[in-house]
């Protein structure tokens, strides 16, 4: 990256207008500009406000955020601006973050589809199979999160590793995967506590060790939206049980 290069990332603003809102494709943005080093500004759009509404028609037509202005340049749609920020701040300035094993970027890819179901089903007939359903993708993931990666074994040991010690999908580092993930995966545990009474199993602990690690990373605990952000965007959403 240029020196002066201006970086700013525009993400949706909360119910007060200012605060960061619940919002997963904004965090992963902001968490990975953050992992990167690269010094960038974060500016919360309230879209209720029609001001800033004629400011984003202007700058980036039919876009709602988030999106990125790049040396004046906006860039728009999540995954291709992750590929950018990849691209264009590489080492050896700035540190590579994708994940080297290709089973990290889909680990735990069907969870969010499976508590979309499970929360937005009024039906109570229905509940226990959707629960079923999330639980069934929340195992997976805590089955890959347990199971070393081969860069975990030692061919040289004696002793078969039975059981993976990493932090995070990847390994010890946060990588583009997490950045995915974890915004997700702190969604479905906050609204499923919220609106159905719904704990993840302590019985979890690959996954219980990933969120625990996760939330005393910088990068993620403090890219959070709060916890009633979240609340309130589902307050809607999530239906009662009937």
């Amino acid at each position: 990256m240029a020196e002066g290069t201006q970086v700013e990332l525009f993400v949706k603003a909360g119910s007060d207008g200012q605060s960061i809102g619940n919002c997963p494709f904004s965090q992963r943005l902001f968490m990975v500009l953050w992992l990167k080093g690269v010094t960038f500004n974060v500016t919360t759009v309230d879209m209720r406000r029609k001001f800033e509404n004629r400011f984003l028609e202007d700058l980036a037509p039919g876009t709602q955020p988030p999106f990125l202005l790049y040396d004046n340049e906006v860039k728009t749609d999540t995954n291709k601006i992750e590929e950018f920020l990849e691209e264009t701040l590489c080492p050896p300035k700035y540190p590579r973050l994708s994940a080297r094993n290709p089973e990290s970027n889909t680990a735990g890819s069907n969870i969010f589809s499976k508590f979309s179901a499970y929360i937005k089903n009024p039906n109570p007939a229905q509940n226990d199979t959707l629960e079923k359903g999330l639980l069934r993708a929340l195992q997976s993931l805590d089955t890959f999160l347990c199971t070393p990666l081969p860069e975990e074994i030692d061919e040289n040991s004696t002793e078969e590793q039975s059981a993976s010690c990493r932090k995070f999908l990847d390994g010890n580092e946060l990588t583009l995967a997490d950045c995915n993930l974890l915004p997700k995966l702190h969604i479905v545990q906050v609204v499923c506590r919220k609106y159905r009474g719904f704990e993840l199993p302590q019985q979890l602990a690959g996954v219980w060790r990933y969120l625990k690690n996760a939330y005393q990373c910088e990068e993620f605990a403090h890219t959070c939206p709060k916890d009633q952000e979240i609340e309130l965007a589902y307050s809607t959403v999530a239906k009662p049980l009937k």
